[in-house]
């Protein structure tokens, strides 16, 4: 009966180190990729002006989401409405949870994008947002050119280092949500 009783409080303390461990790693926040946007010479390109909305920048988005990152990766999207919303699923625990971010966006001076975390839902779980956005940046595949600082609960989104075919870069001008305003600089190389 002793050997029961000794065994058990061996498990049971594992158990409470298990748990004290995972609630000590949840509450330390994680190394931030420090980010500062570059600006862009554009002596070499020509500009091209484009406005569109919501609505058509979602499609794009989306398909390029699907056709160039995604490959194999975890499932998300993202969703322009008031804000920029990321769905998709995050795998805690061997479960696959339905995350929801969303994000506050502005435009940089540089043509670039940061996006502040505004709101967070990952199923019925209460996570801290730092933890979430440190799982995302570990679990998901995504390009160098989108930083995620999970301390600073935003994501910095380089534009203007995107690669696209024939060296053309994007800059943002206007990035206007609510008022469905959206502008754009291509800039196609001349040289």
């Amino acid at each position: 009966m002793v050997k029961w009783k000794h065994l058990f409080f061996i498990l049971l303390g594992a158990v409470v180190s298990v748990v004290l461990i995972l609630i000590i790693m949840m509450s330390i926040p994680p190394k931030d990729d420090q980010y500062r946007g570059t600006s862009l010479d554009e002596s070499d390109y020509a500009p091209f002006n484009i406005s569109t909305n919501k609505h058509d920048l979602n499609l794009l988005i989306n398909h390029y989401l699907e056709e160039e990152i995604l490959e194999g990766a975890m499932d998300y999207k993202v969703l322009l409405d008031e804000e920029v919303d990321l769905y998709g699923t995050l795998p805690i625990f061997s479960q696959n949870l339905q995350l929801k971010l969303s994000f506050e966006s502005m435009a940089m001076e540089n043509g670039d994008i940061v996006l502040q975390q505004k709101g967070i839902s990952v199923g019925q779980m209460d996570l801290p947002i730092s933890f979430v956005m440190k799982l995302i940046k570990d679990n998901y595949n995504i390009p160098d050119w989108v930083v995620i600082q999970p301390n600073e609960e935003r994501i910095y989104v380089a534009l203007t280092e995107m690669e696209l075919k024939s060296d053309v870069k994007v800059k943002v001008d206007q990035f206007d949500l609510k008022n469905d305003e959206i502008q754009f600089t291509l800039l196609v190389p001349v040289k």
